[in-house]
């Protein structure tokens, strides 16, 4: 027999709730079944942000500077910064010169913060709108700031809305949505659901990740 030939099978909220509510014993029968459910997975969404970087969820933003403005706000979505660098176009050369990240104690101790240069380093301060501060400030209005931003995964609202997760993440979404109805609904079936979330959501976490090569050198020289 043909295999299908596809692989575009996805989860909408509404196939996810259902499927959790029968991995954790239950049956949904109400709107508020779904509506509590639709908390629940935005809760956990949450959590995994404190967990680690959600590789799907990375983008690429560039930034017009403006010469003399050392900060810029970002998006209330973001998370974290996780790579940054100054882009300088002259004729037809354009040059990355990466930026170093310091910490608030780092940029508070810089006396003469509108001092204009070339940008080297970043401190973002990471309010429920984070703030990305440069130094030195933009010396002109031509460079751009381009960063890797890490955004959070999209609601879940519309059942009918597919989820923001890859298709390698369904097991721990389901698993994950069956422990919290558990807690809520159903705490004797704990014991089984949580150590298996916990793995689901360990395997997912270990191979979304980036691959490159370590490539370690031991400093020979003596003191």
């Amino acid at each position: 027999m043909a295999t299908s030939g596809t692989r575009t099978f996805s989860l909408d909220v509404a196939t996810a709730i259902e499927e959790a509510y029968e991995l954790a014993g239950l049956e949904a029968r109400t709107s508020y079944d779904a509506v509590t459910a639709r908390r629940s997975l935005n809760i956990m969404f949450a959590d995994w942000a404190n967990r680690g970087i959600q590789m799907w969820e990375v983008v690429k933003v560039e930034q017009a500077l403006t010469k003399g403005d050392e900060t810029y706000s970002l998006n209330s979505s973001d998370i974290d910064i996780l790579d940054a660098y100054i882009q300088k176009t002259v004729g037809n050369t354009v040059t990355d010169f990466s930026l170093s990240r310091i910490d608030r104690n780092e940029y508070v101790n810089i006396p003469v913060k509108a001092t204009e240069a070339r940008p080297t380093q970043f401190w973002l301060e990471r309010l429920i709108t984070p703030v990305i501060h440069l130094y030195p400030a933009p010396e002109n209005s031509t460079d751009k700031l381009i960063y890797y931003s890490w955004q959070r995964i999209q609601d879940a609202t519309a059942s009918l809305n597919d989820l923001d997760i890859p298709n390698r993440f369904m097991p721990c979404l389901v698993s994950g949505l069956a422990y919290y109805l558990c807690l809520k609904k159903n705490t004797q079936k704990l014991p089984v659901i949580q150590p298996l979330y916990e793995q689901n959501l360990e395997n997912a976490i270990k191979y979304d990740e980036d691959r490159s090569s370590i490539h370690l050198v031991p400093n020979r020289s003596y003191i």
